[in-house]
């Protein structure tokens, strides 16, 4: 079902669990696709006037959905562009972050290898500031551009923007990562280390079952995935939700699993790795909420 405002034709009740690399979520009260810069300018600043609430998706690969659903508006950014200009490449904030770090390395690029794999959008590698093997996104990127609730372009160079362990002062800021541009160095290996870091992710992640990537943030000096498999928690299970048997940071949707019991399980996760080594686990996956007076934003 659809409907129409003013110039935007919005589909009605969209199963998020069909934009979720968990599969879960209910429907969104509206859902539009956005493949231009312009257009989500003029969307943003249809949704300020209106004081329609919006959350921005990507990939929907670190997100978790309620089981009610998105009482707003979701955006699905797929704005995709890729423009090679060595040694910079520019690319839109839909585009795959994991493709990105494949085409780059092919072309005997380094800089983005450690991408290959990670299940995300570069937007959301972006507002994550994603990382893996030693390496994160900010290392690489020069400049970022976004789009703010009124709907205005702003153009961020890399020293404007705060970066830490998986977290990118975009998280505080309200309206969306629109394109970046990151600087890479020629490299002869490459390809080569590219292909070694898929090769490890295939062989010792669960890419075949839904999940959301890793669960927890790890903390220092500590792997989360380490401290859950000591805690005899792999495959734990808590009705569709099932901490992976292949790794320990990664909960997956098993069978049907609900948004409740996903958070039952990192919930029991967490008391039991507290109880047994005395580390607090951290969330890294956000949660959305069905209404976003429960949080402060989760638009990005």
């Amino acid at each position: 079902m659809t409907q129409r405002f003013k110039s935007f034709q919005f589909e009605i009740d969209k199963p998020l669990s069909q934009l979720s690399t968990f599969g879960i979520g209910g429907p969104a009260r509206f859902f539009y696709e956005v493949q231009k810069i312009e257009e989500l300018q003029s969307l943003l600043l249809y949704c300020d006037a209106q004081r329609l609430p919006f959350f921005i998706l990507g990939k929907g690969s670190n997100s978790l959905f309620d089981d009610r659903g998105f009482d707003g508006l979701v955006i699905l950014n797929k704005i995709a562009f890729c423009q090679f200009e060595w040694p910079v490449v520019h690319v839109g904030a839909g585009y795959s972050f994991s493709l990105l770090g494949t085409q780059t390395a092919r072309k005997g690029w380094s800089g983005l290898e450690f991408a290959s794999g990670i299940p995300g959008s570069v937007g959301g590698a972006i507002y994550m500031n994603a990382g893996a093997n030693g390496h994160e996104t900010s290392q690489t990127l020069i400049e970022a551009t976004f789009v703010n609730a009124k709907g205005e372009i702003e153009v961020l160079q890399r020293d404007q923007i705060d970066f830490s362990y998986r977290f990118s002062s975009f998280q505080k800021k309200k309206g969306s990562i629109v394109s970046a541009k990151f600087l890479l160095t020629p490299s002869e290996a490459a390809r080569k280390q590219q292909l070694r870091i898929i090769d490890y992710r295939m062989r010792t992640q669960p890419y075949g079952d839904k999940s959301a990537g890793c669960v927890f943030r790890n903390p220092d000096p500590h792997s989360a995935g380490a401290l859950i498999q000591q805690s005899g928690l792999k495959g734990k299970q808590l009705g569709g939700a099932e901490v992976s048997t292949l790794h320990g940071n990664f909960i997956i949707n098993k069978s049907g699993a609900s948004s409740k019991e996903i958070l039952a399980l990192v919930a029991h996760v967490q008391q039991i790795v507290k109880a047994k080594t005395g580390v607090d686990l951290e969330m890294e996956i956000r949660c959305v909420p069905y209404c976003l007076e429960d949080e402060a934003d989760v638009s990005r």
